[in-house]
């Protein structure tokens, strides 16, 4: 059986930073830290300056810098939308 993944998509205001399937984000928002799991429940949130961290399924650390932006979840689709997002 195969481990539950997130399809990630992270785009800046004019591209597409990054995309593929992770085990676990986890991004500021205004509210406070969060992490993500394949099933959480649907949500949108608004990012805070700092960094978006995606752990590949194979346990890799990606790091991104991502700021005035929202993030949203659903069916195990996280969508991350920035004004400016880069690799860190």
């Amino acid at each position: 059986m195969s481990e539950k993944t997130l399809k990630v998509e992270l785009v800046s205001a004019d591209s597409s930073v990054w995309s593929g399937a992770a085990k676990m984000v986890v991004a500021k928002t205004v509210e406070g830290e969060i992490g993500l799991l394949p099933g959480h429940e649907p949500m949108l949130a608004i990012l805070a300056s700092g960094e978006v961290r995606v752990t590949l399924p194979e346990g890799e650390i990606k790091t991104f810098s991502a700021e005035d932006g929202f993030l949203s979840v659903e069916h195990d689709v996280v969508t991350v939308v920035a004004r400016n997002a880069s690799l860190a």
